[in-house]
């Protein structure tokens, strides 16, 4: 069953991600995570977001667009990237979300992946 693994943050954890000393020890902690995930062949796919400043929120209020700049909620953790996992279970899924880096400082949201309506 595939699960998406959403990597929130705080803004702390998205300063490390340039410019900060520790910069270098953030991303490595990422990549360990992604390559372990990759050789057990539970990943299936993922990427990492821009920090939430550069997000842009649109909202339809009577037909009409609602544009404004940054993420639609103004929240301490924000989404940082997701991961897409084939595992059999959730606990599965449950075992790979504590294993990544942002696990203890921000928080992993599981959420099942809805089969299409051709995935029968």
């Amino acid at each position: 069953m595939q699960y998406a693994l959403m990597f929130y943050e705080n803004p702390s954890e998205f300063a490390k991600r340039a410019g900060a000393p520790e910069t270098e020890a953030y991303w490595a902690s990422w990549m360990a995570y992604s390559q372990a995930a990759r050789e057990s062949g539970v990943l299936q796919g993922g990427q990492a977001l821009e920090p939430p400043g550069m997000s842009t929120a649109l909202r339809l209020k009577s037909g009409a667009k609602n544009v404004q700049d940054g993420p639609i909620a103004d929240t301490k953790e924000q989404l940082g990237g997701f991961f897409i996992i084939d595992v059999p279970n959730l606990d599965d899924a449950l075992e790979w979300a504590a294993k990544a880096p942002c696990a203890g400082n921000g928080g992993v949201e599981v959420r099942p992946v809805m089969a299409g309506p051709s995935d029968g």
